[in-house]
């Protein structure tokens, strides 16, 4: 492929990987892209085309059936190659400074139905070690009732300890019926307890050291060998506990958070509370779940609703 590049394009692929140190599945993809750009400009130079040449190209590609997350991909190649050329001086401007893909569509989280996430959480596996049967309610109870990201949910301790000196983790307060958890950007929030919830962690707690002669370690989930469970176990106990208890798709501990904050908009209506439940800094990554609560209220009428199927 790197045979029909001319020389700018191949100077500028050893800068990236030189200079740059992109990873080499970068450079890559930023061949395939100049390679992609050269075969469309039809023999013209790369430093003669404008931002009118960008877009129809980009046009191009669109009509051929790439996705938008594709063509930001095939943007973002052509504006670092000439980005580049313009510090060489050999552009005056970037013919693809100015050009927009089209806007990408957000995929909707998964979410639970309510009797779904409800059977899970009051799912007990049969015949299961009372120890680890305890320890996976509680966590789905966090998951689901608090809408912990996985990553919280590993980094909660089972006390505070000396709060004075916060740890770069959260805790669990079950006297007081509170999860104070440590989010992304290190930013702190405190998340009330459900019922269920305060019933699953002091079920959990009850049985948490047993196994252990002395304290294993402050983590409030741990493992058979008295260490912090990992994300990775997490997904994989929810996996199997979904599948145990006959849900139609393996639940993640995500979809989980996704069924809370979903299902609470649909009862509460009120989209602040939801954001400040999940921890999110910006008010537009939870009106995702506006989307979901249509969609929900879309399939009741369709079900429901004597008009929803008028007859041609």
């Amino acid at each position: 492929m790197a045979q029909i590049l001319p020389p700018l394009a191949l100077q500028y692929l050893q800068h990236v990987r030189v200079e740059k140190r992109l990873a080499p599945r970068t450079a890559q993809l930023y061949e395939q892209e100049l390679t992609r750009l050269v075969a469309l400009a039809q023999g013209q130079t790369l430093l003669a085309l404008t931002g009118a040449h960008v877009r129809r190209y980009l046009a191009q590609l669109h009509a051929r059936g790439q996705s938008a997350r594709s063509l930001s991909l095939t943007l973002s190649a052509w504006r670092g190659f000439y980005a580049w050329a313009g510090r060489q001086g050999l552009v005056a401007a970037n013919p693809a400074q100015d050009v927009r893909a089209p806007k990408a569509t957000r995929l909707l989280p998964k979410a639970l139905a309510v009797d779904e996430a409800v059977h899970l959480a009051d799912f007990a596996e049969p015949a299961a070690d009372p120890w680890l049967e305890a320890r996976d309610s509680a966590m789905v109870e966090l998951l689901y009732g608090c809408g912990l990201r996985v990553s919280e949910l590993t980094g909660l301790d089972a006390t505070p300890g000396h709060v004075a000196e916060p740890r770069g983790r959260g805790w669990l307060d079950l006297q007081a019926a509170e999860v104070h958890v440590l989010g992304k950007g290190s930013k702190r929030r405190v998340v009330p307890l459900g019922q269920a919830a305060r019933k699953a962690l002091a079920s959990w707690l009850a049985l948490r050291l047993q196994p252990f002669a002395a304290e294993p370690c402050e983590a409030l989930f741990i493992g058979q060998r008295g260490t912090r469970l990992s994300s990775q176990s997490i997904w994989m106990r929810l996996r199997v506990r979904s599948q145990h208890a006959g849900l139609s798709a393996p639940v993640h501990p995500h979809m989980l958070r996704h069924s809370f904050a979903s299902h609470l908009l649909q009862s509460s209506g009120d989209l602040r509370a939801v954001q400040e439940l999940l921890g999110h800094a910006n008010i537009s990554t939870t009106q995702v779940y506006t989307r979901l609560d249509f969609q929900h209220l879309a399939r009741v009428y369709d079900q429901a609703h004597p008009r929803a199927h008028r007859k041609p």
